[in-house]
């Protein structure tokens, strides 16, 4: 299991890559976007980024409205 911190709450997963982590939580339908570490991180290389310990994830969801 590896310590992170996903949108400011510490948390543990036994998952190898961010991709992963975040299909596993549900966060990767509609719009969205993962800043790691404090760097913008593009979906096509959110499978290739593996997860560290004490890594900080952010993602924002997009809501659409008017």
């Amino acid at each position: 299991m590896t310590n992170i911190n996903l949108n400011g709450n510490a948390t543990t997963t036994d998952q190898t890559n961010v991709l992963d982590l975040l299909t596993s939580l549900e966060m990767t339908q509609g719009r969205f976007a993962v800043e790691i570490d404090g760097n913008l991180v593009p979906k096509s290389r959110l499978a290739d980024t593996l997860i560290t310990e004490g890594m900080n994830i952010e993602v924002v969801q997009a809501v659409g409205g008017g």
